[in-house]
């Protein structure tokens, strides 16, 4: 078939692919971008979490796919199958292709459910939840109610994942509302996750464990979940030691996650199967008409909403500089940010760049990110969800305009 010719190309209509089009559109109104994105709804999933903790109600998270596309580009609905970065083109699933100028590749990651034995046949029921899913959450706040007794616990994959904070706040919220009830110590709370550390950034684990001791929590560093029998209420779990079989009342599971296949298949990835983009300029490492971002990219930085919108604007920017025989001027820092809800109504607001360096946006003596702070729920709860549906996807650059380049 003969080629679809766009200008731009952004592969993604998820928070990194619409953010970007609509702050190229703020700066350059009029030019050509088609977005390919097969999905009929956009989500708000950093308030997956808050659904599970009875804070949010999950229609409250997603909006029609159509109400965020900015307003002229060509919406192509339907799966990107493959690239051909040689030729300058995609082919989607139907096995028809676009041609384009430059190409910006924000397609997330994907949610490999697979890899546990067992899982994917009783997520949703036998006690077994996750707030990786939009239709799953309101079944993690179900069981948390209905929980008076027995053991409860968490899991965490080995990295990469999206907000490497989510697995334990959704374990946070939970004991809180289990204390403020009064069944809290009728109740095992383990946290099992395959790392080595609580959480990646040393500066915020003293606040977490204060947390992890409060509520009585068992915490297992080095164990991986492998397998779930969900009528039988066990899950194993591979340690050091070998295999470990355990009973559960309730189980949130957080997925084992990959690049998807047409990318980590494609001329444009990295060994690890993520798009191997420059960290800074978020420009392809071999195609300099390719630009990357979001939880799809290589780019060694937590993979947040927080972070994808700081990366729209640098690869904005740079992008117009390529369609303008130019090179690249703005930089992304590798700055994240994870919320991490301790308790209804307190946050430990974790913000860091590359290297785990601390990266705040607000002044200590305003919100230190180092401690639970009633200010960050507010942002958390009330001014994040704003900012993202009426800021970021419509190109307003609010807290997140391109910075320069940054030395290397």
């Amino acid at each position: 078939m003969s080629a679809d010719k766009h200008t731009v190309v952004v592969i993604g209509g998820g928070a990194g692919g619409i953010a970007t089009a609509a702050s190229m559109l703020k700066r350059r109104p009029g030019l050509d971008i088609a977005i390919v994105e097969p999905s009929d709804t956009h989500a708000y999933q950093p308030g997956w979490t808050m659904v599970g903790g009875g804070v949010f109600d999950v229609a409250s998270t997603i909006r029609p796919m159509a109400s965020v596309m900015p307003k002229g580009v060509r919406w192509v609905k339907q799966p990107c199958a493959s690239f051909q970065p040689d030729s300058n083109q995609v082919t989607l699933a139907d096995g028809s292709t676009l041609a384009y100028d430059v190409l910006i590749v924000s397609p997330g990651i994907r949610l490999a459910w697979e890899k546990i034995a067992g899982l994917e046949a009783t997520l949703g029921a036998n006690g077994v939840t996750s707030n990786y899913r939009a239709d799953l959450a309101p079944y993690t706040w179900e069981l948390v109610q209905g929980l008076k007794q027995g053991r409860a616990i968490f899991t965490q994959p080995p990295m990469p994942i999206k907000c490497a904070g989510a697995p334990q706040k959704s374990m946070y919220l939970a004991c809180d509302n289990w204390r403020r009830w009064g069944v809290l110590g009728d109740i095992e709370v383990e946290f099992r996750n395959a790392g080595a550390v609580l959480f990646g950034v040393a500066d915020y684990v003293p606040a977490l464990m204060e947390y992890v001791e409060k509520y009585g929590i068992d915490l297992a560093l080095g164990s991986n979940l492998i397998a779930v029998d969900g009528p039988a209420r066990k899950a194993t779990f591979a340690t050091a030691d070998g295999e470990e079989t355990v009973g559960f009342d309730m189980l949130h599971v957080v997925p084992p996650q990959v690049a998807p296949q047409f990318l980590s298949d494609s001329p444009l990835a990295a060994a690890s199967g993520f798009t191997d983009v420059d960290h800074h300029t978020l420009q392809h490492v071999r195609y300099p008409n390719v630009f990357g971002l979001g939880d799809g990219g290589a780019m060694p930085n937590a993979k947040t909403a927080a972070a994808a919108r700081k990366q729209a604007p640098v690869v904005a920017v740079n992008a117009l500089r390529q369609l303008d025989g130019k090179g690249p001027t703005a930089g992304y820092d590798g700055y994240g940010s994870c919320p991490l809800t301790v308790e209804r109504g307190r946050i430990v607001l974790a913000e860091f760049a590359y290297g785990g360096k601390l990266a705040p946006s607000f002044p200590t003596w305003l919100i230190d990110g180092t401690k639970a702070n009633r200010l960050s729920w507010m942002l958390k709860s009330e001014f994040l969800p704003w900012l993202y549906w009426n800021g970021m996807l419509k190109g307003r650059e609010w807290l997140a305009g391109p910075g320069g380049l940054i030395a290397q």
